[in-house]
């Protein structure tokens, strides 16, 4: 496995996009110089080849997409990404971008190079022990060095005006956050022999991926392909650019590196995969999985759902005497949990949610544990909303009801990232009392220290006013670890001291909270998303929301 170098989810891309990647911009060459196969050598051997007539070689050194999911071309054109099911694909055709290929001697020329150099240091060797060598060996050493050199010069030329094979890639319209993924790449040459091709895909930063470069024989007319494996490193939106083709010359003495243009994009959610596994299962049966204990009603629901013959177990509360009077059966009521109501989740994209505890940082597991809980607030006929503070741009979105509310939260934060702001709680609230009109239930994901015992109780206070307030406070898994831990050296004393003057801090401000009425979670990372559901589930049944 290796990184791979610079330069399965909800949604999927929809769309096509068209972009014409390869010949020379108008004006930029006299008309003698516009033909097929023009190229020039700079330093190093690399050469910059472009195709001067658009209707002479189709496919050489050129690159188009055709998208059945969102692609982003050369110059950050994007599509709006919506539906679902599609996959991306980018493929070299004709454009407008050259391409940039770099010639390399094979080791079939370096060695009839190393030989003849051998015989030259042979003959020198010779003339300087004064030994004479006949003028036919002389020549027939210069003529073979002239044509190796004119044989090399032919076929260079011979490769570089050579057609590249046309390459198009398969790249999921969206890919999930520490998941692998599938890529297929389709290879087809217009060449009238077989070739022996070595593929490499330029990745972007982030991903890793398995099986590149590889190698495929391909026979004349042939199509092949290609697959290799990758896995997202960090959520976001993930720009392709090339692929890397390596294909040799018709006498093999050289082998030209193609860097064809291919651009394609993909978008990195939040692992949400075993949400969709849940649904095959019972609903209660698969919170019990994740870690939801869900407690027993205590009482009647809050909503009055339907009128229905009075069962055995029922209470005599529920008969509705009227009906009753006119059905002349006992009729009784039934109620359900109150629905229609609003959550607002409150993200803190500050430097404390930086920590990493394991692959994840605490952001990536507050991110997963918020759109868990969203997924099981929006089946309960709920509404669900988000706001982020301390971030690069507050986002908004308002509470709205519906399975739908949960694409449109993954696109609002599958390219979210943490900062090195400080959380201004302060700010946060004004900003949600100016938005959030109508009574909710607030959840406030952070990283509560002791220092903000002089902002956050007040600006809680206020919110809760209005809200219902629930704080969840992350804890770092490493301060769980040394309060556990044995003490043997003085270092090890120093650190369990510190970190326990720490914890009695941190559960001081969670006293003072609690006082104040706003409940606090004090949790670990991994455990929010279970805590967070439990809690509001509990909340529910009981009709305290």
């Amino acid at each position: 496995m290796a990184d791979g170098r610079s330069g399965a989810g909800l949604c999927r891309a929809s769309g096509a996009q068209y972009s014409y990647l390869a010949g020379p911009e108008p004006g930029r060459r006299s008309p003698g110089f516009h033909r097929a196969g023009a190229w020039r050598t700079r330093t190093g051997v690399v050469a910059w080849w472009r195709i001067r007539h658009p209707g002479r070689y189709q496919g050489l050194c050129t690159g188009r997409i055709t998208s059945s999911g969102q692609a982003l071309g050369r110059a950050g054109y994007r599509r709006p990404f919506s539906g679902s099911g599609a996959q991306a694909s980018a493929r070299s055709g004709s454009g407008t971008t050259p391409m940039k290929q770099a010639f390399r001697p094979s080791l079939t020329f370096l060695r009839w190079l190393g030989g003849l150099a051998g015989i030259a240091v042979l003959l020198g060797i010779l003339k300087a022990l004064g030994i004479d060598v006949p003028v036919q060996v002389s020549t027939l050493f210069c003529g073979a060095l002239l044509g190796l050199i004119g044989t090399s010069l032919v076929d260079v030329i011979r490769l570089a005006r050579q057609p590249s094979p046309e390459v198009q890639r398969h790249l999921p319209g969206s890919l999930a956050l520490g998941r692998w993924s599938e890529v297929r790449l389709d290879l087809k040459h217009p060449y009238p022999h077989a070739l022996n091709l070595r593929v490499f895909d330029h990745l972007p930063d982030g991903l890793k991926f398995e099986n590149l470069p590889q190698s495929i024989s391909l026979a004349s007319g042939e199509q092949g392909q290609l697959g290799y494996r990758l896995r997202p490193l960090s959520r976001g939106h993930f720009v392709f650019e090339h692929c890397e083709v390596s294909l040799p010359s018709p006498l093999r003495l050289w082998a030209a590196r193609r860097y064809l243009p291919l651009p394609g994009s993909t978008r990195v959610y939040p692992d949400f995969a075993r949400l969709y596994g849940g649904q095959l299962l019972a609903v209660d049966n698969w919170l019990s999985q994740i870690g939801v204990h869900q407690r027993q009603r205590r009482g009647l629901g809050l909503e009055f759902n339907q009128l229905r013959e009075f069962r055995e177990g029922d209470s005599m509360r529920q008969i509705d005497w009227k009906a009753t009077a006119r059905h002349r059966t006992p009729i009784a009521r039934e109620y359900q949990d109150e629905r229609d109501q609003q959550i607002l989740l409150m993200l803190d994209c500050g430097r404390r949610m930086r920590s990493q505890d394991g692959d994840l940082s605490h952001f990536d597991h507050t991110l997963n544990a918020c759109l868990l809980l969203s997924y099981v607030a929006l089946r309960q006929g709920d509404a669900v909303g988000l706001m982020t503070f301390a971030g690069e741009q507050s986002r908004y979105l308002a509470p709205i009801k519906g399975q739908s509310q949960l694409n449109l939260l993954l696109n609002k934060v599958y390219d979210l990232q943490s900062t090195q702001h400080a959380a201004d709680y302060s700010a946060a609230v004004r900003q949600v009392l100016a938005k959030q009109k109508r009574r909710a239930l607030i959840i406030l994901v952070t990283n509560l220290r002791d220092e903000d015992d002089e902002e956050l109780p007040a600006a809680v206070k206020q919110l809760s006013r209005q809200h219902r307030v629930l704080v969840a406070s992350l804890r770092e898994e490493v301060l769980d670890s040394l309060r556990q831990s044995s003490v043997q050296t003085y270092d090890q004393a120093l650190a369990y001291c510190g970190t326990i003057d720490f914890l009695n801090a941190r559960a001081g401000l969670h006293e003072r909270l609690a006082a104040q009425d706003i409940p606090v979670m004090d949790v670990r990372p991994a455990e929010l998303g279970a805590q967070l559901v439990t809690r509001y589930l509990s909340w529910k049944k009981a009709g305290t929301l």
